[in-house]
This record gives C-alpha cells, sequence and structure tokens, in this order.
C-alpha cells in the first residue's frame, strides 16, 4: 500500500473516533524547512528508510550536505541520497555496520575524504529483536546492545574527535559540532516483551547525557529525540489496520500517529543555531505518550 494510502487511512480511523468523541478533526502540518544548515556537513545513521530517511531528507533540504549511512538495502540507500542531491547539496550513501568499530572508523574516514569534516552526526541506526524475558536469546541482546547503544557510542567517538581536531568556525556554525542521538519514549516508558530494546534506549539516555556534560566546554552540543509512535516499517502491527489504530490512540493524547517528518524536523532545529543553549536534552516527539493518557480519566 502507497504511502499516501496509508496517511489517508490512517486519518480516516481518527477522523472516526474524533467525531465519536467530538474532537477537532485531525490535520496535518505543512512546515518549510528553513535553510538553516548552508555549508554544513551531516552524517545521518540508518538513513535509508524510516526515521532515518525523512531526517536525512531534512537536513539536505535545510541546506547540509549529508552522508546516508545503511547496512543494507544499497538501491534504497542510493535513491535516498540522489533525491536529497535534488536540494542542491551534496549526498553520499556509505554501507557501516554500526556496532562494529572498524566499519564506523572506516565510514568516518570516507566522509571526511569526501566532505572534508563533519559538523552533524545523527546516531539513528537501531533495531527491534523482541521476545519475552525466558525466551530472549543472548543473541537477541547482544544485536540490539550491539546497534541500539554501542552503535551510537562509537559513532559519538568519532564525531567527537573530528569536532576537537576542527573546533568551531563561526562562519559556519557557532557550534564545534552537534551530535542527535535517536532515543524513544521506552527511555522512560517499560516495555515488556522489549527488555532489550528498552535497555538500549535508557541507556542511550545516559550516554548522551554524559557525553553532554563532558563535552559542553569544547562548544559540542549533544542531545536526544524520543520518538513516540511513529508511522514507519518497523512498526506497522500498530496501525495498519483500523483496529490496531484505534488502539493506538488511546495511548495518545493529540490523537494521530507521528509522522517521519516530525522528527525530521526536530533534527533540523536541534543541528542549528536556533537550538544553540539546549545540551543534554531528551526532546519527546511524542504527541503526548508520555503524559501517562491512562490517566486522563482519573486513572
Amino acid at each position: 500500500m502507497e504511502a499516501s494510502n496509508l496517511r489517508n487511512q490512517g486519518a480516516g480511523t481518527v477522523q472516526t473516533l474524533v467525531s465519536n468523541a467530538k474532537y477537532p478533526q485531525v490535520v496535518m502540518p505543512e512546515c518549510q524547512v528553513p535553510k538553516s544548515l548552508k555549508g554544513q556537513r551531516a552524517l545521518v545513521t540508518g538513513a535509508s528508510s524510516g526515521i532515518g530517511k525523512a531526517v536525512a531528507t531534512a537536513l539536505g533540504q535545510a541546506g547540509a550536505d549529508v552522508v546516508v549511512n545503511y547496512i543494507g538495502g544499497e538501491a534504497a540507500a542510493e535513491e535516498v541520497a540522489a533525491a536529497i542531491s535534488e536540494a542542491g547539496v551534496r549526498a553520499l550513501a556509505i554501507q557501516a555496520d554500526v556496532s562494529q568499530e572498524s566499519q564506523v572508523k572506516a565510514m568516518f574516514a570516507g566522509m571526511l575524504k569526501e566532505f572534508g569534516t563533519i559538523d552533524i552526526l545523527v546516531n539513528n541506526a537501531g533495531l527491534q529483536k523482541d521476545a519475552p524475558l525466558e525466551d530472549m536469546t543472548l543473541a537477541q541482546w547482544n544485536t540490539v546492545i550491539g546497534v541500539n547503544l554501542t552503535g551510537q557510542f562509537l559513532c559519538a567517538r568519532e564525531a567527537v574527535r573530528e569536532f576537537k581536531r576542527r573546533g568551531v568556525v563561526k562562519e559556519i556554525s557557532v557550534s564545534a559540532g552537534k551530535i542527535i542521538c535517536m532515543s524513544s519514549v521506552h527511555e522512560t516508558i517499560p516495555w515488556t516483551g522489549h527488555v532489550n530494546y528498552a535497555a538500549s534506549k535508557g541507556g542511550v539516555m545516559l550516554m548522551m547525557k554524559s557525553i553532554a556534560q563532558e563535552v559542553a566546554p569544547y562548544r559540542i552540543r549533544v542531545n536526544s529525540i524520543c520518538p513516540g509512535a511513529i508511522r514507519t516499517p518497523i512498526n506497522t502491527n500498530a496501525w495498519s489496520t483500523p483496529e490496531a489504530y484505534e488502539v493506538l490512540m488511546t495511548l495518545i493524547p493529540y490523537k494521530r500517529i507521528g509522522e517521519p517528518d516530525d522528527i525530521g524536523r526536530v533534527a533540523v532545529f536541534l543541528a542549528s543555531d536556533q537550538s544553540d543553549y539546549i545540551n543534554g536534552a531528551s526532546i519527546f516527539v511524542d504527541g503526548g505518550m508520555t503524559l501517562y493518557p491512562g490517566f486522563a480519566t482519573g486513572g
């Protein structure tokens, strides 16, 4: 099913819910991405689809040259890079498994050779390997922690090394560099059956804050985006039918699912000098999922 049809299906479900509850109809925002990143160079991990694709695209629209990292699906990654190039910026697809130190180092070397430096890192690559605790294998645990947490550490370390080496170039940005960690509402909300994923995102939260504290004096900013329910392939079962969507809406006070573009716009803001005094923050983009919606009627 095409994305437009999926969007219409979701909106139709929301409209039904809205009419029953006498709430306003959902209207999606139409926001122009500001050209706030001109001359900057960005690396987005896991950028061949979903949230990563939307973030990489938004950064390109904002004027940044973009490296599109992927682990599988070269054709899809090349398509994303080609689409970003249409905004008049440079884009390059580089394959690397972010959980592997040697591949991360090679990816950064390739980016520096092509673009000269890096100004923005978006640590987006992530996955799920779900199972009840007693059935979860060590391989499932290690795979999720390796990509979702260790991968962010490895990429952040390489980015910080380059940020410190180069320092602030005031014509480009008042910061020496920006790191955006893709976390989740599950850095706060426990999640039965997903203990490896929730643990990885809880780890991302304190890793991000600790790195932010350490590198702030070098004018390096580190923040996290914490998506809630976003319409991506990783969570298709939660929104692909009207019944599933209706159940999902019980968790979201704002009564619509998030779209990847919702995350892309926040990433552009956090990467820009407009957010220069934001450091070590978890920005929740979740329609209010972390507002404990079960208590809206008194608990």
